[in-house]
């Protein structure tokens, strides 16, 4: 007979994660395991690269930690319509950390103030925008309200940081990127697909979980 194990709370699993994330990364090979087939093939294509940065806000929700993705406008010129983590282009003057901090205020219409960085995931490389980002973990102690940007956000979708944990939360489709084929695994969250950096971004700190 089987003794059911509790689960941890929202506190625990927050602070494993502030000392995961101080210490040695899963890196490149945890975010490749989302990947386009095609990705290698696009780095090579690209010599410079433009500083942005993204937050994966955590915060309890019933026990358990979730955090918010954005649908991205159709409108907009980098990634149109996809599922996203909040975040955006580094400003003159900002650091990667401010500019998470900022791009997530304004997405999502939330104080930022309040927002503790837990730590800093590996930085990431996007071909096709021509982006390199910083990828950064933040946690509030109760759900934010959201007010989402209008122009930039079609929709704030909750994901479980569960999910991450879970094999049966991994899908793979083929799909035409680059004038041919490319296998590209993605998350089911909320019958969405989230694929390419989103995804990777997201394999690694499942890969600490």
């Amino acid at each position: 007979m089987t003794r059911d194990v509790d689960k941890a709370s929202p506190e625990t699993v927050v602070e494993t994660l502030r000392r995961a994330l101080a210490g040695r990364l899963p890196g490149l090979p945890a975010q490749e395991r989302m990947a386009p087939s095609t990705r290698r093939l696009e780095i090579l294509d690209r010599t410079h690269w433009k500083r942005a940065a993204v937050l994966i806000l955590l915060y309890p929700v019933d026990g358990e930690l979730r955090f918010p993705l954005t649908r991205r406008h159709e409108g907009l010129p980098h990634h149109p319509g996809q599922i996203s983590l909040p975040g955006g282009s580094l400003e003159k003057g900002e650091g990667p950390e401010e500019a998470a901090l900022r791009e997530t205020a304004e997405e999502l219409g939330i104080d930022s103030s309040a927002i503790e960085i837990l730590g800093r995931l590996t930085p990431l490389k996007i071909p096709p925008s021509g982006f390199e980002i910083d990828p950064f973990v933040g946690y509030l102690p109760a759900r934010p309200r959201f007010v989402p940007e209008e122009r930039e956000v079609v929709e704030v979708i909750e994901a479980s940081l569960d999910l991450l944990s879970s094999k049966e939360a991994i899908g793979i489709e083929e799909r035409q990127l680059r004038g041919g084929l490319s296998a590209v695994p993605y998350w089911k969250i909320a019958g969405h697909k989230v694929w390419g950096a989103t995804a990777m971004v997201l394999a690694e700190l499942g890969e600490l979980l």
